[in-house]
């Protein structure tokens, strides 16, 4: 199968799986479940579900454990996109080719649905427990989903890019919300899925570092997407950054360097990625995931 059909194939997987954690409509809860629901299935690559699905095939996982784990990271990530979405943030109207979130059930709900796949994600997570009660890596795990979730992660780099905007920053302070505000979702993905299938602490600090390298290749191409992307191909609007007078890699940079960062950054973690054991076919898929993500046209 080619990096295209099992790309397909991993991410109608994850597709199933989250969409099996989602919440169920109550009596007078149903508006509330029905904007959550919308803003997770309203596309997305599910890159990180995937991931962790294939860091934890890579180090021999092969049970259910990780799929709490998977939609839990999903619904954290979704939530993040429609608190970012909000008028007091980004105030955009599109994700995904659809309507936001709050353009389709309003501010009020959309910060509420919000607040809700954040505490669904955790309620989703503990259920890894009802597959394997005595497994201790399911309580590493879950402290490596905490700690990159939260202030210390993707929220931290969330409040100082909000902060911050329309200041002059330093290069320190800029890449500091790139490894916070997108890195911290990618390296916990690949921890996660590392921590579950045993892997030891040496090696889940080699894909630590390897998840810092990828995360922060994946925000450059997004930099770049925004100043010359297709807003057809992206499905949201271009040049918000321009809009929202944000320093980004590639306005300190160029386009050139840029691009020759991404592939250094891809090329760096494709090595690490070699130093560790595990599943072949995993790590070759990887490796393949690794370059698209340099390639992308969305």
């Amino acid at each position: 199968m080619n990096f295209e059909d099992l790309m397909k194939a991993k991410v109608s997987e994850a597709d199933k799986i989250t969409d099996g954690f989602l919440p169920l409509s109550g009596r007078f809860n149903s508006e509330l479940t029905e904007a959550m629901n919308y803003s997770v299935k309203a596309g997305g690559k599910r890159l990180r579900p995937v991931i962790m699905m294939s860091f934890y095939r890579l180090f021999g996982g092969s049970g259910k454990v990780v799929e709490p784990f998977m939609a839990a990271m999903e619904m954290l990530h979704t939530y993040s996109l429609v608190h970012d979405d909000l008028p007091a943030i980004d105030n955009d109207d599109y994700r995904r080719g659809v309507y936001t979130t709050h353009k389709k059930y309003g501010e009020a709900l959309a910060v509420l649905a919000g607040d809700g796949l954040l505490h669904q994600a955790y309620e989703t997570a503990v259920k890894a427990f009802d597959y394997e009660a005595d497994n201790d890596n399911v309580i590493k795990a879950l402290r490596i989903f905490a700690d990159k979730t939260g202030v210390n992660g993707m929220l931290g780099g969330q409040a100082a890019d909000v902060v911050n905007t329309g200041k002059i920053i330093d290069d320190d302070l800029m890449y500091y919300i790139y490894e916070h505000k997108t890195g911290a979702l990618i390296e916990g993905s690949m921890m996660i899925g590392a921590a579950l299938a045993g892997a030891d602490d040496d090696c889940i600090e080699t894909v630590r570092k390897t998840g810092s390298l990828i995360g922060l290749a994946f925000q450059i191409k997004d930099d770049l997407l925004d100043i010359y992307g297709s807003e057809k191909a992206l499905g949201k609007p271009v040049n918000s950054d321009s809009r929202n007078n944000k320093k980004t890699y590639v306005t300190v940079n160029g386009k050139d360097k840029s691009q020759a960062d991404i592939l250094r950054f891809t090329e760096e973690a494709v090595s690490l990625l070699d130093t560790v054991g595990g599943n072949e076919e995993e790590r070759i898929f990887l490796r393949q995931l690794f370059k698209y993500l340099t390639s992308r046209n969305s």
